[in-house]
């Protein structure tokens, strides 16, 4: 693909300018497309992702993202800040997103509305970027919308996409409509309006998840301006099958990526690396699955 012109946010100091290009072109090829290795459910699934039934057992150590992310080609991996600092000295090449929020699943929506509370700061997240001289190339954070929590939410969201662009880092925003209030997750218009929220916010790329016809996503790729939509990878399903709907997603859709996470880990380390590099030749190179 050729090479995208980058929108540099007016809220990127002067100063950091020249790093906020370094940090967008790193993770998008100069592309302009994202492709994002999302593995934040240490935290987000607990165990549930990484051992039981027709899981490897190398899954479970968290080790095995680090070396997918190492060997693999991706455009950045998103994980929370504290399972970053305790692989990045042996993987420091990698692109890094640092998760700045996250919650488990042990309190169901029946008992009571999501809530995912800031754990690190920007600032923390300079600090260590700083440091260890890691090319951590920005910040993602999570919102529930529907959620009676959304507000704190909304706020801290705000201020986390704010400070990053202050520092030359790129923001990404995982929005999720959940809670009591939504019926209905995957709703077309509901998706095109968490878009809207993430553009709202300042966001450099906004993570939904995909409503069932991949038609439907020009509706939050319109509402989302140009703050980038990519779509939640979800379960394990069959190669082929996941990158059929990837290629919609972004041929119909007219997505900029994919964030996935489970599509990838959940498969031995061989298989995982060559599922990245079919992903990135769908993303960064426009070809069709293979």
């Amino acid at each position: 693909m050729e090479k995208k012109k980058i929108i540099i946010p007016e809220d990127v100091h002067t100063s950091t300018q020249g790093e906020f290009i370094q940090n967008y072109e790193a993770i998008t090829f100069r592309t302009g497309n994202l492709f994002l290795f999302a593995a934040d459910q240490k935290i987000e699934h607990l165990n549930q992702d990484f051992h039981g039934n027709n899981i490897p057992p190398e899954v479970n150590n968290p080790e095995h993202i680090f070396k997918i992310a190492s060997e693999g080609k991706i455009g950045a991996l998103a994980t929370h800040l504290g399972l970053i600092t305790r692989y990045a000295q042996q993987y420091p090449t990698i692109n890094y997103i640092a998760k700045l929020n996250g919650k488990t699943n042990l309190v169901p929506t029946q008992q009571d509305d999501p809530r995912s509370e800031l754990l690190w700061t920007v600032e923390d997240v300079i600090r260590v970027k700083a440091q260890n001289k890691l090319p951590i190339r920005g910040v993602g954070f999570t919102v529930y919308l529907g959620s009676k929590y959304e507000a704190d939410m909304l706020m801290q969201a705000a201020q986390a996409v704010h400070r990053a662009h202050q520092f030359g880092l790129v923001a990404i925003l995982w929005m999720y409509p959940r809670g009591k209030a939504i019926t209905n997750e995957i709703d077309p218009d509901l998706l095109a309006g968490a878009a809207g929220v993430a553009a709202s916010l300042g966001a450099d790329f906004v993570k939904i998840n995909s409503p069932e016809k991949s038609e439907n996503l020009k509706q939050a790729v319109a509402a989302a301006g140009n703050t980038k939509v990519v779509c939640a990878g979800g379960q394990l399903t069959d190669e082929k099958q996941f990158l059929q709907k990837l290629y919609e997603q972004i041929s119909v859709g007219r997505t900029a990526g994919c964030a996935t996470g489970r599509n990838i880990f959940q498969r031995p380390f061989e298989d995982a690396v060559t599922i990245t590099k079919e992903i990135s030749s769908i993303i960064f190179d426009g070809e069709k699955p293979k």
